[in-house]
């Protein structure tokens, strides 16, 4: 996918994107790959970037409200974090991650509307702060939720970003245990491959209880549902 499809693909997810917005993804890709040359921040062959982590970040932008504040749990070098940010200027969105490797790159490459938090989301101790959260697959589903709930504002939307085969683990984690409300679940293919992807939606509907998010051993001893699809 070049930057002239791209575009094109933005416009049927709902977002047009200016020359300029189009001008730093490009730059974007070109200082991931000659960082990833000696970091190793992506396994994501160059030529598939445009596809696989620019509009891949964005095939759920429809779901976010306008001026949301989004978190990015396990952002890595940025995806989603940072082409939601440059495609929707209207978001307020934290980028987090505990590799500062990753971190420093993604610092390296600013906007206004981005900031970034190196530490783990399970020792962050923020609370009740966002609009939405969300992660692309950061740690099996009912860990990943875990991690989520607590930052997420009553009202807010938690939407990790899954696979069509974690439909039945959404629909069955005990979402309530944290303050949460499974609502909806939409599917989006990738355009021009066969890959599809599914997002979860859950709302926040009472306090996350204090206990959460457990320390990481303990939340890997006792997963809050099962870990895995089978």
């Amino acid at each position: 996918m070049d930057r002239e499809r791209f575009g094109e693909a933005c416009l049927n997810i709902g977002l047009k994107l200016s020359d300029e917005q189009l001008a730093s993804f490009e730059s974007f890709e070109e200082n991931l790959y000659r960082a990833n040359e000696v970091m190793n921040l992506t396994r994501v062959p160059q030529e598939e970037c445009w596809l696989r982590h620019f509009l891949d970040s964005l095939l759920f932008q429809d779901l976010i409200p306008v001026g949301a504040s989004v978190l990015d749990i396990g952002t890595g070098p940025g995806f989603p974090a940072w082409p939601l940010a440059r495609a929707r200027p209207d978001l307020q969105v934290t980028a987090l991650d505990s590799g500062g490797k990753m971190l420093g790159f993604l610092r390296r490459n600013p906007l206004p509307n981005l900031q970034t938090a190196l530490v783990r989301a399970e020792e962050w101790g923020v609370r009740d702060e966002f609009d939405v959260v969300t992660g692309r697959a950061v740690a099996p589903l009912t860990i990943q939720l875990e991690l989520s709930a607590p930052a997420l504002k009553i009202g807010g939307k938690l939407i990790p970003m899954r696979t069509p085969m974690e439909e039945e683990l959404v629909r069955s984690f005990p979402a309530a245990k944290l303050g949460l409300a499974f609502r909806e679940v939409h599917r989006r293919e990738l355009p021009g491959t066969d890959v599809e992807r599914l997002f979860a939606v859950f709302e926040k509907v009472s306090p996350t209880p204090d206990e959460f998010p457990r320390t990481w051993a303990e939340i890997k001893r006792r997963p809050l549902g099962p870990t895995s699809a089978t």
